[in-house]
Protein backbone atom coordinates (compact mmCIF):
# COMPACT_ATOMS: atom_id res chain seq x y z
CA UNK A 1 0.00 0.00 0.00
CA UNK A 2 1.38 3.41 -0.91
CA UNK A 3 2.73 5.31 2.07
CA UNK A 4 2.69 2.29 4.35
CA UNK A 5 5.81 1.77 6.49
CA UNK A 6 7.47 -1.52 5.52
CA UNK A 7 10.71 -1.29 7.54
CA UNK A 8 11.79 -1.19 11.19
CA UNK A 9 13.65 2.12 11.01
CA UNK A 10 12.45 5.51 12.21
CA UNK A 11 12.55 8.23 9.55
CA UNK A 12 13.18 11.53 11.31
CA UNK A 13 11.11 14.57 10.34
CA UNK A 14 12.91 17.81 9.40
CA UNK A 15 14.58 19.37 12.46
CA UNK A 16 16.00 22.81 13.22
CA UNK A 17 18.34 21.56 15.94
CA UNK A 18 21.39 20.67 13.78
CA UNK A 19 21.36 24.24 12.45
CA UNK A 20 20.92 25.90 15.85
CA UNK A 21 23.61 23.67 17.32
CA UNK A 22 26.08 24.57 14.57
CA UNK A 23 25.34 28.30 14.89
CA UNK A 24 25.63 28.12 18.68
CA UNK A 25 28.98 26.30 18.46
CA UNK A 26 30.38 28.88 16.01
CA UNK A 27 29.17 31.79 18.17
CA UNK A 28 30.61 30.18 21.31
CA UNK A 29 33.97 29.51 19.63
CA UNK A 30 34.18 32.99 18.13
CA UNK A 31 33.13 34.53 21.43
CA UNK A 32 35.81 32.55 23.23
CA UNK A 33 38.47 33.87 20.87
CA UNK A 34 37.20 37.44 21.31
CA UNK A 35 37.16 36.95 25.09
CA UNK A 36 40.88 36.14 24.94
CA UNK A 37 41.33 39.50 23.22
CA UNK A 38 39.53 41.43 26.00
CA UNK A 39 36.17 41.65 24.23
CA UNK A 40 34.12 40.40 27.17
CA UNK A 41 32.47 37.00 27.72
CA UNK A 42 28.96 37.83 26.51
CA UNK A 43 29.23 36.53 22.95
CA UNK A 44 30.64 33.22 24.19
CA UNK A 45 27.88 32.97 26.80
CA UNK A 46 25.21 33.57 24.14
CA UNK A 47 26.71 30.72 22.08
CA UNK A 48 26.81 28.50 25.17
CA UNK A 49 23.12 29.17 25.87
CA UNK A 50 22.29 28.30 22.24
CA UNK A 51 24.21 25.03 22.49
CA UNK A 52 22.61 24.08 25.81
CA UNK A 53 19.12 24.92 24.53
CA UNK A 54 19.77 22.81 21.41
CA UNK A 55 20.93 19.87 23.52
CA UNK A 56 17.91 20.11 25.80
CA UNK A 57 15.44 20.37 22.93
CA UNK A 58 17.03 17.67 20.80
CA UNK A 59 17.15 15.18 23.64
CA UNK A 60 13.57 16.08 24.57
CA UNK A 61 12.54 15.20 21.01
CA UNK A 62 14.39 11.87 21.29
CA UNK A 63 12.62 11.07 24.57
CA UNK A 64 9.28 11.87 22.96
CA UNK A 65 10.13 9.57 20.04
CA UNK A 66 10.99 6.76 22.43
CA UNK A 67 7.81 7.22 24.46
CA UNK A 68 5.80 7.24 21.22
CA UNK A 69 7.21 3.82 20.29
CA UNK A 70 9.39 5.02 17.41
CA UNK A 71 12.53 3.41 18.84
CA UNK A 72 12.23 -0.09 17.44
CA UNK A 73 14.79 -2.80 18.15
CA UNK A 74 16.99 -1.81 15.19
CA UNK A 75 16.81 1.86 16.18
CA UNK A 76 17.87 0.99 19.73
CA UNK A 77 20.86 -0.91 18.35
CA UNK A 78 21.88 2.18 16.39
CA UNK A 79 21.61 4.35 19.49
CA UNK A 80 23.75 1.91 21.46
CA UNK A 81 26.39 1.89 18.71
CA UNK A 82 26.42 5.68 18.79
CA UNK A 83 26.98 5.74 22.56
CA UNK A 84 29.69 3.10 22.25
CA UNK A 85 31.55 5.14 19.63
CA UNK A 86 31.26 8.22 21.83
CA UNK A 87 32.81 6.35 24.78
CA UNK A 88 35.63 5.10 22.52
CA UNK A 89 36.34 8.72 21.55
CA UNK A 90 36.48 9.58 25.26
CA UNK A 91 38.97 6.77 25.81
CA UNK A 92 41.22 8.33 23.17
CA UNK A 93 40.79 11.73 24.83
CA UNK A 94 41.96 10.49 28.24
CA UNK A 95 44.76 8.47 26.65
CA UNK A 96 46.38 11.77 25.69
CA UNK A 97 46.51 12.93 29.32
CA UNK A 98 47.84 9.58 30.50
CA UNK A 99 50.44 9.73 27.74
CA UNK A 100 51.79 13.15 28.75
CA UNK A 101 51.90 12.24 32.46
CA UNK A 102 53.67 8.92 31.90
CA UNK A 103 56.08 10.41 29.34
CA UNK A 104 57.23 13.14 31.71
CA UNK A 105 57.39 10.71 34.62
CA UNK A 106 59.63 8.31 32.69
CA UNK A 107 61.73 11.03 31.04
CA UNK A 108 61.74 14.10 33.32
CA UNK A 109 63.20 17.22 31.74
CA UNK A 110 66.75 18.30 32.55
CA UNK A 111 67.22 21.57 34.44
CA UNK A 112 69.71 23.92 32.78
CA UNK A 113 71.22 26.70 34.90
CA UNK A 114 73.92 28.49 32.94
CA UNK A 115 76.43 25.76 32.13
CA UNK A 116 75.17 23.39 34.83
CA UNK A 117 72.86 20.61 33.67
CA UNK A 118 70.97 18.76 36.39
CA UNK A 119 69.22 15.45 35.59
CA UNK A 120 65.47 15.66 35.95
CA UNK A 121 63.57 13.98 38.77
CA UNK A 122 59.93 12.99 39.14
CA UNK A 123 58.00 14.41 40.83
CA UNK A 124 59.85 17.69 40.18
CA UNK A 125 61.82 19.14 43.07
CA UNK A 126 59.63 21.06 45.50
CA UNK A 127 56.41 19.20 44.59
CA UNK A 128 54.59 17.65 47.54
CA UNK A 129 52.25 15.03 46.11
CA UNK A 130 49.07 13.67 47.67
CA UNK A 131 49.13 10.59 49.84
CA UNK A 132 47.11 8.13 47.71
CA UNK A 133 45.96 6.15 50.75
CA UNK A 134 43.92 8.90 52.33
CA UNK A 135 41.41 11.09 50.48
CA UNK A 136 42.17 9.65 47.00
CA UNK A 137 41.46 6.14 48.30
CA UNK A 138 38.24 7.33 49.96
CA UNK A 139 37.16 8.95 46.71
CA UNK A 140 37.93 5.74 44.85
CA UNK A 141 35.67 3.74 47.16
CA UNK A 142 32.93 6.38 46.86
CA UNK A 143 32.97 6.28 43.06
CA UNK A 144 33.03 2.48 42.96
CA UNK A 145 30.06 2.33 45.34
CA UNK A 146 28.27 4.79 43.09
CA UNK A 147 28.89 2.49 40.13
CA UNK A 148 27.53 -0.44 42.14
CA UNK A 149 24.38 1.57 42.95
CA UNK A 150 23.92 2.33 39.26
CA UNK A 151 24.25 -1.37 38.45
CA UNK A 152 21.72 -2.19 41.17
CA UNK A 153 19.24 0.26 39.62
CA UNK A 154 19.78 -1.23 36.16
CA UNK A 155 19.35 -4.79 37.44
CA UNK A 156 16.18 -3.81 39.31
CA UNK A 157 14.66 -2.45 36.12
CA UNK A 158 15.74 -5.16 33.66
CA UNK A 159 15.33 -8.30 35.74
CA UNK A 160 12.72 -7.45 38.39
CA UNK A 161 10.90 -4.44 36.92
CA UNK A 162 11.24 -3.00 40.42
CA UNK A 163 10.77 0.74 39.92
CA UNK A 164 11.22 1.51 43.62
CA UNK A 165 14.68 -0.09 43.62
CA UNK A 166 15.42 1.68 40.32
CA UNK A 167 14.81 5.06 41.96
CA UNK A 168 16.68 4.13 45.14
CA UNK A 169 19.72 2.96 43.20
CA UNK A 170 19.76 6.12 41.09
CA UNK A 171 19.41 8.33 44.16
CA UNK A 172 22.35 6.60 45.82
CA UNK A 173 24.50 6.78 42.68
CA UNK A 174 23.77 10.50 42.27
CA UNK A 175 24.46 11.38 45.91
CA UNK A 176 27.75 9.47 45.92
CA UNK A 177 28.77 11.12 42.65
CA UNK A 178 28.08 14.54 44.17
CA UNK A 179 30.09 13.63 47.27
CA UNK A 180 32.99 12.60 45.05
CA UNK A 181 32.93 16.02 43.35
CA UNK A 182 32.89 17.82 46.71
CA UNK A 183 35.86 15.79 47.98
CA UNK A 184 37.72 16.42 44.73
CA UNK A 185 37.21 20.15 45.15
CA UNK A 186 38.45 19.91 48.75
CA UNK A 187 41.55 18.08 47.53
CA UNK A 188 42.24 20.76 44.91
CA UNK A 189 41.88 23.50 47.53
CA UNK A 190 44.55 21.84 49.69
CA UNK A 191 47.03 21.00 46.92
CA UNK A 192 50.61 22.10 47.60
CA UNK A 193 51.27 22.74 43.92
CA UNK A 194 49.57 24.81 41.24
CA UNK A 195 48.56 24.33 37.64
CA UNK A 196 51.22 26.61 36.17
CA UNK A 197 54.97 26.62 36.66
CA UNK A 198 55.54 22.85 36.70
CA UNK A 199 54.71 19.95 34.40
CA UNK A 200 53.50 17.79 37.28
CA UNK A 201 50.78 20.24 38.29
CA UNK A 202 49.72 20.84 34.70
CA UNK A 203 49.46 17.11 33.95
CA UNK A 204 47.77 16.35 37.28
CA UNK A 205 45.08 19.01 37.02
CA UNK A 206 44.36 18.40 33.33
CA UNK A 207 43.88 14.65 33.82
CA UNK A 208 41.98 14.72 37.12
CA UNK A 209 40.17 17.95 36.25
CA UNK A 210 38.73 16.60 33.02
CA UNK A 211 37.73 13.45 34.88
CA UNK A 212 36.01 15.61 37.49
CA UNK A 213 34.15 17.41 34.72
CA UNK A 214 33.00 14.04 33.37
CA UNK A 215 31.82 13.05 36.86
CA UNK A 216 29.65 16.18 36.98
CA UNK A 217 28.25 15.44 33.50
CA UNK A 218 27.61 11.81 34.49
CA UNK A 219 25.86 12.91 37.69
CA UNK A 220 23.57 15.17 35.63
CA UNK A 221 23.01 12.27 33.22
CA UNK A 222 21.87 10.04 36.08
CA UNK A 223 19.73 12.84 37.55
CA UNK A 224 17.89 13.15 34.22
CA UNK A 225 17.31 9.40 34.27
CA UNK A 226 15.96 9.67 37.82
CA UNK A 227 13.54 12.37 36.70
CA UNK A 228 12.43 10.20 33.82
CA UNK A 229 11.97 7.26 36.18
CA UNK A 230 9.61 9.37 38.32
CA UNK A 231 7.79 10.36 35.11
CA UNK A 232 7.13 6.68 34.39
CA UNK A 233 9.67 6.29 31.61
CA UNK A 234 11.82 3.18 30.99
CA UNK A 235 10.62 -0.40 30.71
CA UNK A 236 12.36 -3.76 30.84
CA UNK A 237 12.82 -3.73 27.07
CA UNK A 238 13.07 -0.01 26.28
CA UNK A 239 15.56 1.89 28.42
CA UNK A 240 18.32 2.99 26.05
CA UNK A 241 18.65 6.39 27.74
CA UNK A 242 19.29 4.83 31.14
CA UNK A 243 21.58 2.20 29.64
CA UNK A 244 23.68 4.94 28.01
CA UNK A 245 23.95 6.73 31.35
CA UNK A 246 25.04 3.51 33.06
CA UNK A 247 27.68 2.84 30.40
CA UNK A 248 29.00 6.38 30.75
CA UNK A 249 29.11 6.15 34.54
CA UNK A 250 31.04 2.88 34.47
CA UNK A 251 33.46 4.44 31.97
CA UNK A 252 34.03 7.27 34.45
CA UNK A 253 34.69 4.66 37.16
CA UNK A 254 37.27 2.82 35.07
CA UNK A 255 39.08 6.02 34.10
CA UNK A 256 39.34 6.96 37.78
CA UNK A 257 40.84 3.57 38.64
CA UNK A 258 43.56 4.17 36.04
CA UNK A 259 44.08 7.71 37.34
CA UNK A 260 44.34 6.48 40.91
CA UNK A 261 46.84 3.77 39.98
CA UNK A 262 48.89 5.89 37.56
CA UNK A 263 48.93 9.42 38.97
CA UNK A 264 48.28 9.00 42.69
CA UNK A 265 50.21 5.76 43.35
CA UNK A 266 52.80 5.18 40.61
CA UNK A 267 53.37 8.81 39.65
CA UNK A 268 54.00 10.02 43.19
Amino acid sequence: MAGQKNHAYHILPPSIWPLTGAIGAIVMLGGGVLYMHDAGPWIALIGLVMVLYTMWSWWADMIAEGEAGDHSGIVQIGLRYGMLLFIISEVMFFSAWFWTFIKHALYPAYAIDGVTVTPGVWPPAGIETFDPWHLPLINTLILLCSGCACTWAHHALVHDNDRKALKQGLWLAIVLGAVFSVFQGYEYAHAHFGFSGNIYGASFFMATGFHGFHVIIGTIFLAVCLGRAYAGHFTKTEHVGFEAAAWYWHFVDVVWLFLFATIYIWGS
